[in-house]
């Protein structure tokens, strides 16, 4: 589904825009590639005297005048952690804090899709550091939280926050202490020449039996692709405020055979980790963020 992130400020309800994300991507899905995902039930059962009442349908009670329960096909309890990097670079396009918007929403419609399917949800924020580390629950309590939350990092004051991902990964994989899809948020903008240290925290995650999903969240149009009007520009690096001015065209060759390199390198890295790696730039909808999920829980059960 896409969403206008231009209006998100006028809303400013995250809950209400991660529920109406995640119902326009289920009424949308086809039924067939995603049996056995389903947030609905299979089938209903007859009640057996002394179990929970907690699934009983009550609708159909009213119709036969008989008690069944809703028997799901997901009876998982999958813990499931968020981790967004909320490095200055992240803030950037900075007129409409591009890529850290998409990351909250996009963590928003999964931690209310997690809610729906009974799993429980934690969230960490980092930057050169963890900045936040909430519990790990499926209340609905929780989940309000975890809203409040993903909505104050787009009230932040943008500063200036470097990234140390490789670092932060390593404290993460240590603190999770359960077996857990990991769904990491990042533009994973490092020092190439620490690519090395950045895949040795993955691998922790891993050899921690963590399954993880790394979404390289980007704005593709000018971040790798380059593609600005050929005019003089004067850039400027969000997190070390260094600035530089020059004309896009001069550079613009060599700039993308580097990140297409860099991009090429992540991909084949994450392959050798199996680690799934999904490409979000913040122009496109959230499906294939919902989607990329349910196939990764769907591998998991």
């Amino acid at each position: 589904m896409k969403v206008d992130l231009e209006k998100v400020k006028e809303i400013g309800n995250i809950e209400f825009l991660a529920k109406q994300m995640v119902e326009g991507f289920i009424t949308g899905m086809h039924k067939s590639p995603y049996h056995g995902f389903s947030v609905e039930f299979a089938e209903h059962r007859l009640y057996n005297t002394g179990e929970s009442t907690r699934h009983m349908d009550w609708k159909v009670f009213a119709k036969t005048d008989r008690l069944y329960t809703k028997r799901y096909e997901e009876e998982t309890n999958l813990r499931c952690q968020l981790v967004i990097d909320n490095s200055s670079s992240m803030y950037y396009p900075v007129e409409n804090l591009g890529k850290i918007r998409f990351s909250v929403l996009a963590s928003a419609a999964l931690a209310y899709l997690l809610h729906k399917q009974r799993d429980a949800v934690g969230l960490f924020t980092f930057s050169d550091q963890i900045e936040l580390q909430t519990q790990t629950k499926s209340t609905p309590t929780h989940i309000n939280k975890l809203f409040v939350h993903l909505g104050q990092l787009l009230q932040e004051t943008q500063g200036q926050k470097q990234t140390d991902v490789a670092n932060v990964i390593h404290q993460i994989a240590d603190k999770i202490h359960r077996r857990s899809l990991v769904l990491i948020f990042s533009d994973m903008f490092q020092d190439q020449a620490r690519m090395d240290e950045i895949f040795s925290a993955l691998q922790h995650l891993k050899h921690n039996k963590h399954e993880v999903l790394l979404f390289h969240v980007t704005h593709k149009t000018t971040e790798l692709d380059f593609d600005f009007e050929d005019r003089p520009y004067e850039f400027m690096d969000l997190e070390s405020n260094i600035r530089l001015k020059l004309t896009p065209t001069d550079i613009k060759t060599t700039y993308r055979t580097k990140m297409d390199q860099y991009y090429k390198e992540l991909q084949l890295r994450c392959g050798q980790l199996k680690i799934d790696f999904i490409e979000a730039d913040v122009k496109d909808d959230f499906d294939k963020i919902l989607s990329s999920y349910l196939i990764k829980r769907g591998r998991m059960n």
